[in-house]
């Protein structure tokens, strides 16, 4: 004997559980932190002028989103140089990037030594280039350097997608200082005496 109950519930069933999954909220999406060149982390050796670890094998192994963020574990013996210009990435040297392509990240620390880390967020999405630029470009001649392929993913979060600055107006010369004159006392002031010299005149005219 065929469930009858069964039978009529099922679509409403159905159609419950389809409302449900499309009005439940999404999972949050999860973004990455990658520390570059995992535990050895980002250093030159000056003594064999060798890097701590081989940064493009490194590179290989991880998979890149929109929104993740590149965490360097370094010192002040060394520089972060982000950039999206290929010549500027071969060259191990910013000497010749553009203003918008090429950004270097440090701590404003002079002295060496000085343990540092350094966050970058990945919003660019293609081929973005990391390198070294210390001792004259030498670091990253040895090898202190990788490219990555960064994925659209999930998109950047709202923390990182803002609008770019309004762009800068050169504000107005002031105006030049403007003195309004009082207003004129003079006729009042002279007033009593023309009336005097009309009264004598009309005394000399009698």
């Amino acid at each position: 004997m065929e469930n009858k109950n069964f039978k009529t519930c099922f679509p409403f069933v159905v159609s419950l559980l389809i409302l449900i999954a499309v009005v439940s909220p999404l999972p949050a999406a999860a973004y990455t932190n990658h520390t570059v060149g995992a535990a050895a982390g980002w250093f030159f050796n000056a003594d064999t002028a060798t890097p701590a670890a081989k940064y493009s094998d490194w590179a290989a192994t991880q998979t890149f989103n929109l929104g993740d963020y590149l965490i360097f574990k370094t010192s002040t013996n060394q520089s972060v140089i982000q950039t999206y210009n290929e010549t500027t990435y071969k060259n191990c040297s910013i000497d010749y990037s553009e203003d918008d392509d090429t950004f270097s990240f440090t701590s404003g620390n002079s002295e060496f030594n000085q343990s540092l880390t350094i966050a970058i967020p990945l919003t660019i999405n293609g081929t973005n280039y990391y390198f070294s630029d210390s001792d004259d470009g030498v670091q990253c001649q040895q090898g202190m350097a990788f490219e990555i392929d960064v994925k659209y993913g999930s998109g950047l979060p709202p923390s990182l997608n803002q609008p770019p600055p309004p762009a800068y107006v050169e504000p107005s010369p002031p105006l030049p200082d403007v003195t309004t004159p009082p207003p004129s006392t003079g006729f009042r002031t002279n007033l009593p005496w023309l009336v005097s010299v009309i009264t004598l005149c009309g005394m000399v005219v009698l």
